[in-house]
């Protein structure tokens, strides 16, 4: 049978269902009332709707009558726009009355907003949902109760979070016992089939380490508290649905559904059911797969057939990494996938139930056609609604199907907002069903068409650019370990790896070998008894000869068309796409960098590549600089010359790709010295530079000793410039080096030296604390906080400490530690014994300066075998502390309690450096002023303070964090070259030609 039949009797129930439920409307679209007004205005005037709906999310934080005050200002007083007249009648009167009127203004404002989440969540806790959902259930509903909470932070929440929803079964299985099934089937089942207590999770909330990097151990580790939630379920007779959240987990949980319903003690229960989301280009595909799957198993399967929820953040995330959109990009796709889908599933009704979730009245009119087409038991299939969100479609649907479901979130007001805010904006977005239904007056005809019509041609695809061919900059893609193949290609890249490990590497100076008889062994951090490899050290014999070779290469380089040059680095890019996984593989084992970390390192080096080819051609391109009649003008760059770039080895790919190419773009020759702890991943850049054309003399590998080379380099009469990247001490002593002219030098060297940090993150009374959390534990500990831009120090508004803090501790406490090879583990050891050393001295120094919250080590047998320091948190900490003006460069994080905005400020300014700084708040006043006020290059306002993007986020800082313009900037490349303006008197014999 072929759906598309069924047309005329899908449009012709569609208009019966209207005609049942003609002149009412959705409270929430009610214009008697309040949030009606409210919601009218947002929908026709976007920059309020915005303000509204940010305001709406931070209500809940907000514990004071002055704070809620200031914020209602902010939002809606400072610039807003024209406002509601049921507000700005409000707003001007009370702000005539003074701070009494402001006040009780305010606490109006509060009331109302609160009023409307409440009209959204069936009941803040056990008492008041079973009341709620008795009544509806006097009104023939069925529910399907969903827990809000906090986002997972910890295994600590996690096990709360399970006790919660058991006790929360303990309550509905109670009070189930008093209910009388609906439909009077002659039993105790709701319409003789359902059971009364119905019950949706999100699996994150049972594992707060899932990841798509860790495909097992997400599965497992949600699996250890959804079983005994199943078990439960099952206990009381109830329904176990499993929700679907964003795509980052979906496989993980499409996988921990299935073993759940094969466990021994659940293989036969019925009740188990997953949400499948339609807006995902995939969800046919996984519906197959899990038809197929439960036929093979013989094991029955429900599906709840949701649009989905985070389409947005879908999207947002998918832009921001390069990747492409996992969603459908036009609403009538979502809902012609999802008619397909609820064909297929109507097909397969004798192993899989349907539960139908939709407002969309021709969704729904389809479905009941679908099923009456194919004969389909009405026991096979429901219909299910959001709890508050469309009253006359569930009116209309208990009429009509008699089979209704009210999908109802239950928990505290402040993470119900958010659930809030997010149907909000679903259901007054121009494409909304509800809006165009109830509020845009949209025709039948228009409603009730079938959405595969309504799909627009998708765009030509444009013709690719050749690989050398300069095109618009973006930046290369992260890795997704939610596609197998990346989960895949990490383990068998090490493998590889680890097969070529103990090689001699030597150097590489005027496009040859060069071996010497001084060694240094590189060693895996984790394992310090594996020798990544031997690599040959310079003196100060091999610096002069890499010096005379460069010296004679470079005039030849630098008169190469711009083009030509650029090309190389496009070249080295496409050469680096090929190895990605491969060089990421090498930093995991040499420097200890977890899978992700290293691969971002790796296309961001690609990203340097790039962009400075494009900034290349773009700065020597003619410029004509104010010519008059008779006179020209021309701009033009040259290359300074010889370039010493002194590489870390924290990112040893990316900083090291993007000192050197800068400086080999714009025509200098490169004498390039990696850091001897990552000398190996140093030498992959000298393979691709070399396979990339690069000739030899005009790039040389120089790995060597500091302290027999280093100065010897770096004060040299024929460097003209040296790109440093470091520690403060080291980068200090380059620049005086280098101050001091050589005998014969005529140049004045130019440093360019990034040095470090002592970085905060400010945490404001207002912050959003499930996001303050993420960001904070990410930016502190990522690759072991041993990276310039890590949060050091966090600086948390007095309110919000004591819940902020124990949340943080309990996150941070909940993380694997181990070596950076085994997916599971967040963090692995320091670099080496030194730095291992080091920072166990500021462990030590934060038991006498502050209180220790935290030491989360590695499993014992690990730390005879690497280079591991505690995860450590301490509180206490002022600013005379050394621990808040100190570098630690490593996973040592102090929390100091500020009384206010305002000294919070001073504390983070408070230090030497002024590299990064992170802000968590949602008062625009307050977000104003960090930017105005906040000493640092990098500001970062609500998100962690690492991970800057070339291009997008050019990274560097100020005062004693470096000197130079931003790596990844339109600046960046004129320090490696030297202004010429040359003028010419165009005039001959009183002629003077027009000037092009």
């Amino acid at each position: 049978m072929d759906p598309r039949t069924l047309e005329p009797a899908v449009i012709a129930r569609g208009k019966e269902f209207f005609a049942s439920i003609s002149g009412e409307a959705p409270s929430i679209f009610d214009k008697g009332w309040w949030t009606g007004k409210v919601m009218d205005w947002s929908m026709k005037h976007e920059d309020f709707k915005v303000k509204m709906f940010r305001f709406v999310d931070v209500i809940p934080a907000i514990h004071d009558t002055d704070s809620l005050v200031r914020h209602i200002k902010e939002y809606f007083q400072d610039g807003c726009g024209e406002l509601p007249p049921v507000m700005s009648a409000g707003l001007k009167g009370a702000s005539l009355a003074g701070s009494l009127g402001l006040g009780l203004m305010a606490k109006g404002i509060r009331s109302n907003i609160e009023k409307m989440g409440r009209q959204f969540i069936v009941g803040q806790d056990a008492k008041e949902a079973v009341s709620s959902i008795e009544k509806l259930r006097k009104d023939g509903f069925a529910f399907v109760i969903d827990s809000l909470g906090e986002a997972t932070m910890s295994e600590e929440e996690a096990d709360e979070h399970l006790e919660d929803h058991l006790k929360l079964l303990d309550a509905l299985g109670a009070a189930q016992k008093k209910w009388k099934p609906l439909g009077n089937a002659g039993n105790e089942l709701d319409w003789g089939h359902a059971p009364k207590v119905n019950l949706a999770v999100k699996p994150t909330a049972f594992y707060s380490q899932a990841t798509p990097r860790d495909f097992e151990g997400s599965v497992q580790g949600m699996l250890k508290r959804l079983l005994p939630m199943a078990l439960k379920v099952k206990e009381i007779g109830g329904f176990l649905c499993i929700d679907m959240e964003q795509l980052s987990v979906k496989d993980i949980t499409i996988e921990a559904y299935k073993r759940l319903l094969l466990h021994p003690e659940l293989k036969d229960y019925p009740h188990l059911g997953l949400v499948l989301q339609t807006y995902l280009r995939d969800t046919e595909a996984d519906l197959d797969d899990l038809l197929a799957w439960a036929r093979q198993h013989n094991r029955p399967i429900s599906l709840r057939m949701v649009k989905g929820a985070y389409w947005d953040y879908e999207t947002v995330v998918a832009r921001q990494n390069g990747w492409e959109a996992p969603v459908w990009l036009q609403k009538p796709e979502s809902d012609a996938c999802y008619e397909r889908c609820a064909w297929k599933i109507l097909q397969h009704a004798d192993i899989c139930h349907l539960a139908c979730a939709s407002h969309n009245i021709r969704t729904i009119s389809a479905v009941m056609e679908m099923a009456k087409a194919l004969g389909v038991d009405e026991s096979r299939y429901e219909f299910q609604v959001l709890y508050g969100m469309a009253e006359p479609v569930r009116k209309g649907l208990k009429n009509v199907a008699g089979r209704v479901r009210l999908y109802c979130p239950y928990g505290d007001l402040i993470p119900g907002m958010a659930y809030l805010v997010r149907r909000l904006l679903e259901n007054t977005a121009n494409e909304s069903f509800l809006r165009q239904s109830f509020v845009d007056e949209a025709s039948q005809e228009e409603l009730l068409a079938d959405p595969a019509t309504k799909i627009l041609p998708a765009p030509e695809p444009a013709e690719p650019a050749a690989a050398c061919v300069r095109k618009p900059f973006d930046n290369e893609a992260m890795v997704d370990f939610t596609v197998p193949e990346s989960r895949q290609a990490f383990p068998a890249a090490i493998a590889m790896v680890r097969s070529r490990l103990g090689r001699t590497y030597p150097l590489w100076i005027d496009g040859k070998d060069v071996e010497t008889p001084d060694t240094i062994a590189t060693r895996n951090p984790a394992r310090q008894d594996e020798v990544i490899g031997h690599v040959c050290q310079a003196g100060v014999e091999e610096v002069e000869a890499a010096i005379a070779a460069a010296r004679t290469q470079q005039k030849a380089w630098a008169r190469l068309p711009a083009s030509q040059r650029a090309d190389c680095l496009r070249k080295a890019a496409g050469i680096c796409r090929e190895r990605i996984v491969e060089l990421s593989a090498w930093q995991v084992l040499e420097v200890g960098k977890q899978w992700d970390q290293a691969y971002a390192d790796v296309a961001e080096a690609i990203d340097f590549l790039d962009y400075y080819a494009n900034e290349a051609e773009r700065l020597a391109a003619p410029r004509t600089e104010a010519s008059l009649p008779g006179e020209s003008n021309r701009l033009a760059y040259r290359p300074k010359g010889l370039v010493a770039v002194i590489a870390p080895w924290n990112f040893p790919f990316a900083i090291s790709v993007g000192m050197c190419a800068a400086a080999l773009v714009t025509g200098n020759a490169v004498l390039y010295k990696p850091s001897s702890l990552s000398s190996v991943v140093g030498y992959g850049l000298k393979e691709v530079f070399q396979a990339a054309g690069i000739p030899g003399g005009v790039f040389n590998y120089l790995p060597g000793r500091s302290s027999v080379m280093g100065d010897h380099l770096v004060g040299h009469k024929d460097i003209h410039g040296i790109a440093f990247t470091g520690s403060m001490e080291v980068g200090l002593h380059i620049i005086k080096t280098a101050a001091v002219p050589a005998p014969g030098q005529a140049h004045v060297k130019r440093v360019i030296a990034e040095m470090g940090g002592k970085n905060a993150i400010v945490i404001d009374d207002d912050a959003e604390l499930d996001e303050a959390v993420a960001g904070t534990l990410y930016s502190a500990f990522g690759f072991q906080g041993q990276k310039c831009s890590a949060c050091s120090r966090v600086i948390v508004l007095d309110g919000v400490c004591d819940r902020f803090v124990p949340r943080l501790v309990a996150a941070a406490r909940s993380v694997k530690i181990g070596p950076a090879e085994d997916s599971s583990n967040v963090m692995g050891p320091v670099i080496d014994p030194k730095q291992q050393r080091n920072v166990n001295q500021y462990v030590e120094l934060a038991h006498t300066e502050g209180n220790v919250l935290l030491m989360h080590t590695a499993p014992q047998p690990l730390w005879a075998e690497g280079c591991y320091v505690p995860l450590t948190i301490v509180e206490g900490i002022t600013p005379q502390h050394r621990l808040a003006q100190e570098e630690i460069f490593g996973p040592v994080l102090s929390v100091m309690r500020a009384k206010d905005f305002d000294q919070a400020m001073d504390w983070a300014n408070s230090t030497q450096f002024a590299l990064t700084a992170g802000l968590y708040s949602r008062s625009p006043a307050r977000i104003e002023r960090f930017k105005q006020e906040m000493e640092a290059g990098n500001l970062y306002i609500n998100r962690g303070t690492t991970g800057a993007l070339v291009h997008r986020q050019p990274f560097g800082g100020f005062k004693l964090s470096g000197v130079g313009s931003k790596a990844g900037g339109p600046d960046y490349l004129l320090q490696f070259v030297d202004p010429v303006n040359t003028t010419e008197n165009t005039m001959r014999r009183g002629f003077a030609p027009v000037d092009e």
